[in-house]
Parts: C-alpha cells; sequence; structure tokens
C-alpha cells in the first residue's frame, strides 16, 4: 500500500515566513522578490535573521538552521519561502529535526539549492512542496514574468487546484505517459547528495531536472553518476525543465536524451521551469500523470489539505 502524503494546510490568510537556509543575497531583489510575492495577494514576514551573513553564506549552519525552524513553526504563518538558492542548505541537513518539521507541515517554496530541502520533505517525509522562484529570483524577472509567477505561487499557496504544467515548446525525448510523485529538482544539487543519507528514494516516481551555468560535458557525467550508481533505478519518466545557459541547445538536448535513453522511460523536455526567464512554480512530492508526446504534466492530487 503508497503510504498516504502528509499535506500541510493551505494558506487561508496567514503570513509566508521567509527563510534564508541557503547563500547569502541582494537585499534589494529580496524586498523587490517580496514585494511582487505581497502584490500578488500573498503578506510576507520577513525575520532580521534572514540578513545575516557568514562568508557566502547567509549566516552559520546553525544560524540558518535555527531560522528555517523558527520561520517553519511561526504559529502565523502557512508557508515557508526561500530568499535565494545558491549553496548552502547541504550543510544544515543533518541540523534539522525533520520528524518534528513534517509533524506540522508547511509548504515551502524555492528552487535550486533548495533541492536539498526538497529531497528530504518530499521524498522520505512525503511533506508536498512547491517549486518556485526563490525571492531574489522573483525580484530579478522581467515584471511580466514575475507577475505570472508570483500569482501562480499564491493560488498554489492558497489551496487552488493546481493547473497542468506544459512545456514550451515540446521537447519529446522518449515518447509514452507516466505516473508516479513528482520528485527531484536541480540535477547538480540532487548529485550533491549522492552517497549520503538525504538522497530520496525515486522508484516509482516521475523525476524532474533543471539546471543552469553547467557544460554539456558536465550535465552528461552527473546524469551518468546518477543513472551507474543505480539512483534512477525504477524512475517511471523525466521531465526537463530549463538548462540555461548551459551551451548550445541542440548540443544539450542530444547530451539528455543519450544519457537518458537507458533509462527506458518517458522523457519530455520544454517545461518553464529553472532557472530560465519563465519559472512557473509547480507541487512537488504529489501524484503525476506525464505526457511525454503532448509535454503535459498533469497534476492528480492537490500539495494541501
Amino acid at each position: 500500500m503508497t503510504p498516504t502524503l502528509n499535506r500541510p494546510e493551505a494558506l487561508a490568510g496567514r503570513v509566508v515566513a521567509a527563510a534564508a537556509p541557503s547563500s547569502c543575497f541582494d537585499r534589494e531583489l529580496f524586498l523587490r522578490g517580496v514585494k511582487r510575492l505581497e502584490q500578488a495577494g500573498a503578506p510576507v514576514r520577513v525575520p532580521e535573521e534572514v540578513y545575516a551573513r557568514r562568508g557566502f553564506l547567509a549566516g552559520s549552519d546553525e544560524q540558518r538552521a535555527s531560522a528555517l525552524v523558527r520561520a517553519w513553526e511561526d504559529p502565523d504563518a502557512g508557508a515557508v519561502w526561500c530568499a535565494r538558492g545558491g549553496y548552502g542548505s547541504l550543510r544544515i541537513l543533518p541540523l534539522l529535526d525533520f520528524e518534528r518539521m513534517a509533524s506540522a507541515p508547511r509548504l515551502m517554496a524555492g528552487f535550486s539549492d533548495v533541492t536539498a530541502l526538497f529531497s528530504v520533505l518530499c521524498g522520505r517525509l512525503r511533506v508536498p512542496a512547491i517549486h518556485a522562484p526563490v525571492a531574489t529570483a522573483l525580484g530579478k524577472m522581467e515584471q511580466a514574468h514575475a507577475a505570472e509567477a508570483a500569482g501562480a505561487l499564491v493560488r498554489l499557496l492558497s489551496g487552488e487546484p493546481p493547473l497542468p504544467l506544459r512545456a514550451d515548446p515540446p521537447l519529446t525525448l522518449r515518447p509514452g505517459k507516466a505516473e508516479g510523485r513528482l520528485l527531484g529538482g536541480n540535477l547538480a544539487t540532487l548529485c550533491s547528495l549522492c552517497g549520503t543519507p538525504f538522497f530520496p528514494d525515486l522508484a516509482g516516481c516521475v523525476l524532474f531536472l533543471e539546471d543552469h551555468r553547467e557544460a554539456p560535458y558536465r550535465i552528461d557525467r552527473m546524469l551518468a553518476q546518477l543513472r551507474l550508481s543505480g539512483l534512477l533505478s525504477g524512475v517511471t519518466g523525466v521531465a526537463l525543465g530549463g538548462f540555461s545557459d548551459c551551451g548550445p541547445p541542440d548540443q544539450v538536448e542530444q547530451v539528455l536524451a543519450d544519457a537518458l535513453s537507458p533509462l527506458e522511460v518517458p522523457v519530455a523536455g520544454g517545461f518553464p521551469a529553472g532557472h530560465g526567464k519563465r519559472n512557473l512554480p509547480f507541487a512537488l512530492g504529489v501524484p503525476v500523470s506525464l505526457d511525454a508526446d503532448a509535454g503535459v504534466i498533469t497534476f492528480l492530487e492537490s500539495p494541501t489539505a
């Protein structure tokens, strides 16, 4: 019997708590992103500790872990939104009491480096999350794309049924249809979890992948590592988001096709999510149907209770 999801409640008028589990960030971009989400209808609580600094990180490991837990357990908050990706969430994984966090589930929103947190929350603890622009990314986006992403994020946080995610344009690397829980995120961050107790069990899942500024040979090497380690065994399908600034698109496409074809599962690319101009929010950790021929991910369940 498949375990049920541990769904958080919808936002329901509560605030979104900002947290900074990864790199330090540009305050102006961050505040612009916060303003854009508030304009879309979700009030954001910004604790002063998000501005902590320790080298290239937003505070020490202990500071970032404790601040994340405080945001998670804030009784006035219905969701946690990450300030920036970059690097650093991997370092705080051993400091977090994930079982305690799962006992009072919250929706977490973010992407890129936040993949490390999603891998435990969605993968091990079956708490759905929202793959979405972090605050600084929302602040950096062009106005039209930012409004689109902010509106979609607020709708998901508010408990509205998730809309299908459509590739734009569709890219079918291997035809077919697949079902399973949608897991994954940033390819490089996922690879950094190899050999740790935090790598998610991907068996029976549709895998989502995206990345940024990784040369084609590095993409090939990372996918080969995941495949040869057996960590992709049992994946039912693969959905690919943006691979922005990763080299000539036709070369990247060929690398992805060659590296993923041994899985013998449907593979579709072109989904508007990742580090590109469009980064549409969608639910992770929930059952989906992937139609690789049409380039559509249909969400079969809601991420909220």
